[in-house]
């Protein structure tokens, strides 16, 4: 029992003389040496990270492009069908690198067919324009949910080196366990961080996907709205 007191001493003072490094002039590490100091654990960390940052900036950059509708873009469609000018129409759609467009081109296109078959049509369309956009969004789900992880499995390779470093010299001593109580609270906090970082651009991007969504119901529904109004 005094044993595991003992040990339970020298656990707390380890972590506070790795709390106190950074404080102290001489103790005082880079965040470089700080991050090393994690072990091969942080390599796949790294990895994570940089992949969460690449998908977010991919996705958020194709996101808000998509997302750029003309205000009048609809006035237009409507002014050109109004007037019975279906090719100018489909021409100005065409022309407009969008997906609000490209739905309302196939619209277009089926001009002339039951209300039901345009409405299928640019249903299918807009399907496909919002997995296009949903594209590479479980990336960060995935590091969301194996980041930490990752950090735990560096807590665990922390704490058995640590223990088998001291099976093996004998020395119980508070620079022996530094190392692997280092390992331990680098890696688990890395870890929890990325994935923290990933969940948040998930959730981020999951809402200006959902934006754009509803820029494509909206578009559609009116553009049904423009073909049955002459029949009004």
């Amino acid at each position: 029992m005094m044993n595991l007191l003992q040990m339970a001493d020298t656990v707390v003072q380890a972590a506070q003389t790795v709390a106190q490094s950074d404080a102290n002039g001489d103790g005082k590490l880079s965040l470089v040496e700080l991050l090393t100091m994690g072990g091969w654990i942080m390599i796949p960390l790294l990895l994570l990270f940089l992949i969460t940052i690449y998908v977010f900036v991919e996705r958020y950059l194709a996101i808000q492009k998509a997302g750029r509708v003309d205000p009048n873009f609809m006035n237009i469609i409507r002014d050109h069908v109004y007037n019975g000018n279906v090719s100018a129409a489909r021409s100005f759609a065409k022309n407009t690198a969008n997906p609000v467009a490209r739905i309302i081109d196939k619209g277009i296109q089926r001009i002339g067919k039951p209300i039901d078959a345009i409405e299928k049509s640019m249903e299918n369309v807009g399907k496909l324009e919002l997995y296009n956009l949903e594209r590479n969004l479980s990336v960060l789900s995935l590091i969301a949910g194996i980041a930490p992880m990752f950090g735990f499995l560096g807590t665990i390779i922390g704490m058995f080196q640590l223990f088998y470093r001291l099976a093996s010299t004998g020395e119980f001593t508070i620079q022996s366990m530094a190392n692997g109580i280092y390992t331990k609270m680098i890696t688990s906090a890395v870890g929890l961080i990325i994935g923290l970082l990933a969940y948040i651009a998930y959730s981020y991007l999951n809402t200006q996907v959902d934006k754009n969504a509803n820029k494509m119901e909206a578009a559609s529904a009116e553009f049904v709205d423009v073909l049955q109004e002459p029949t009004r």
